[in-house]
């Protein structure tokens, strides 16, 4: 299999651009410079909030600049892409359609893992946004599981920490943290999705259990491999 040069179609948000691209290089099986991964990098900060569209649609649109990014990705070298963004997910059609090469997608590709290891009732943390497009709902329903969503006051804890915290630059708050796993596991969930980037950098700094399903860390092996290379042994 040739192998890929991959984009990252990033800035939604800056620090998960950051990370997936660390994370590509620590799963890749590598011993040398040229074992890894090609990969062109956009950090497009001017993206509007994917979020904000969703819930209000007279706001700023971010499906042109993110059609706009796969374009100039392609023209860069970039043969498949991916985008450290679980919300602007809700677009993926659109943006794949409109896209030069193929685009991955995060939403599938963390429900099939979910999928793979058995989870039945399936946990759903991600933006407000997320939520109410209904993308992983309606990805687990037809995987044949239980998507769960959580209550309110739930939702706008997840919310400050996406927000208030890791988007802001702040360490996420353990305690808030506490509430919401709490919460999720009352709920009966045998898998929890960390179905917004930033909540990625929690999992590493909360140091999160096996219970919690990155889709960070999904996409970015899913890349891995889509691209012709081997993921390293754990």
């Amino acid at each position: 299999m040739k192998k890929k040069t991959l984009g990252i179609l990033g800035g939604v948000g800056p620090l998960a651009t950051m990370y997936i691209g660390e994370m590509v290089v620590r799963r890749t099986d590598a011993v040398r410079d040229q074992d890894h991964l090609n990969m062109v990098i956009t950090n497009n900060t001017d993206i509007p909030d994917r979020t904000e569209f969703i819930l209000d649609r007279t706001k700023a649109d971010p499906v042109p600049p993110i059609i706009a990014d796969t374009k100039r990705l392609a023209t860069a070298g970039a043969e498949l892409i991916v985008i450290p963004c679980n919300t602007a997910h809700t677009f993926y059609r659109e943006i794949a359609a409109a896209s030069p090469v193929p685009v991955l997608n995060m939403i599938e590709e963390t429900v099939t893992q979910a999928e793979r290891e058995g989870a039945r009732t399936l946990g759903i943390l991600a933006t407000d946004g997320t939520i109410a497009s209904g993308v992983y709902q309606d990805a687990c329903r037809r995987a044949g599981m239980e998507p769960v969503i959580p209550e309110s006051a739930i939702q706008q804890d997840v919310m400050t920490v996406i927000y208030d915290q890791i988007k802001a630059g702040r360490p996420a708050d353990p305690a808030t943290w506490e509430r919401i796993d709490r919460h999720m596991a009352g709920r009966g969930c045998d898998r929890i999705v960390l179905g917004c980037t930033e909540l990625s950098v929690v999992k590493r700094e909360l140091s999160l259990g096996t219970r919690y399903l990155d889709s960070l860390r999904v996409i970015a092996e899913a890349a891995i491999t889509a691209c012709g290379h081997r993921l390293k042994e754990e």
